[in-house]
């Protein structure tokens, strides 16, 4: 069983096996951020590396206040970090955040075997 807070700057937490497993970030923020295209390329371009705004900028056929909207989800759900540099602001992969996220799919992936007998899956079509 498990619940989800789905309030902003709550955390959610999963209760699996008699024990609690508490994440950093809120489930909701942190799909809501994964649910858009542009969000996930923006992630996928922070792979190779810390990027500064104009450098995401120059990827990205959006305006700049898009792109920040786009940042400002991120960055709410966790998923990347900010360092002011000067005058520009330098953005990379929250990984710790990442890893929860995955962890806790994995998780749900699995299943108690008590769980199956009293659930059985049907992955194919015979009903």
């Amino acid at each position: 069983m498990f619940s989800f807070q789905d309030t902003p700057g709550l955390y959610f937490v999963e209760l699996r096996n008699n024990k609690c497993y508490n994440y950093s970030v809120s489930l909701s923020l942190l799909f809501k951020a994964l649910a858009d295209p542009t969000r996930r390329a923006v992630l996928q371009e922070l792979r190779a590396g810390e990027r500064s705004a104009g450098e995401l900028a120059q990827k990205f056929p959006l305006a700049r206040s898009t792109l920040s909207q786009h940042l400002g989800v991120l960055r709410e759900a966790g998923l990347v970090e900010v360092e002011v540099r000067g005058n520009r602001r330098v953005y990379r992969l929250a990984a710790s955040v990442m890893e929860e996220a995955l962890a806790y799919l994995l998780e749900l992936g699995k299943g108690d075997e008590e769980d199956e007998k009293a659930h059985p899956k049907h992955l194919g079509l015979d009903g």
